[in-house]
Parts: C-alpha cells; structure tokens; sequence
C-alpha cells in the first residue's frame, strides 16, 4: 500500500489504486465493505508532494441508536501535501494547525493510511442507520424499527420531582 517515490521521474504523476476491504483490518469506528478506489495525480517539487484527487469506497458503521449495522458510501475529494519527515521540526514547514500537511519517511507514501485516514474525517459525529431511526426501547431492548413492544414509558425527569409532589399534596388535600 505504498507509494515509492524514488519512481516518480515526472513534475505529475498519476495514481491509480484499488484496496480490496481484507487489506485493511477492521477497527471499532468502521470496516471496509466495499474495494477502496484512490484517483489522484501527484505533483512534484523537489522532495515536497501534493496528492489531489478522489477517494471512493463503501464503509460499515454501526448506528448509534440501533446498534445495527449500515453501509455508508465514501466519495470524497483530497488535497494533501507530504513533507520529508526532517522538516517535520520547521515551523515555517509544518503549521500545527493544518491538517491537510503530513510526513513521509524513507521516500515512501503510505496509501493505506491515507484511505483509511480520508475515511476517519467522512465519519459523522452520530452515525445513523436511517433519519428516523427508532433506536432500541430503554426497558426491554427491543430494536424499535423492525417490531414494536409493550413496555410503557415511565420515566420522569427527577428535576421535576419537587414539583410532582406538590401536584401529590393538592390532589389528596380536594
């Protein structure tokens, strides 16, 4: 997965890759269900690279309120620049604060982190299976969109307990 630089003879290159979903392991956040297509051209300057191009694959999460799983499409465009890492120090070089500048070593580009770092950014912070997702009922468990249960919502907002006791009092006291 690995992009060899010392081959690049050209100012631009282009860079055609396709990863099947087993070559990357699987990690708590998603899994790769669909093969990982990277286009790209990358531009030369000296030992500086800029990678722009598209990434496209298909990912599984798992819906936050369901726990079931989905499949998300991946379709994103990328603009990255990669330094050698001995200017990993150069603050005129390396801004903290973009994210879109990394380091590479031993004239070697690492697309696999690439993919699966382009894929962490596309991740919504509350991943849903659908909109109107139903989730799972609090007392039983019983995921809310495929069949319904008896249980009855009974919960109450303990700020509100106060309050309930006054309503209490006056009831008994009519």
């Amino acid at each position: 997965m690995f992009l060899d630089l010392t081959a690049v003879r050209q100012p631009e290159t282009t860079v055609e890759r396709t990863f099947a979903p087993d070559a990357f392991a699987p990690d708590d956040a998603f899994r790769f269900v669909a093969p990982a297509v990277l286009s790209a051209v990358l531009h030369q300057d000296d030992d500086r690279f800029r990678l722009v191009g598209r990434l496209s694959t298909t990912i599984e999460l798992t819906c936050s309120r369901c726990a079931e799983p989905f499949a998300m499409p991946v379709d994103v465009a990328l603009e990255l620049r990669f330094l050698p890492q001995a200017l990993a120090g150069n603050k005129a070089e390396d801004p903290d604060d973009d994210p879109t500048t990394s380091f590479y070593t031993d004239d070697r580009i690492d697309l696999g982190q690439v993919v699966r770092e382009q894929c962490y950014l596309t991740l919504p912070m509350k991943p849903l299976c659908t909109p109107d997702c139903q989730g799972l009922c609090p007392q039983c468990g019983i995921n809310l969109n495929t069949e319904r249960c008896a249980c009855a919502p009974t919960w109450q907002d303990p700020r509100l307990a106060v309050l309930q006791s006054l309503t209490s009092r006056t009831d008994s006291d009519a």
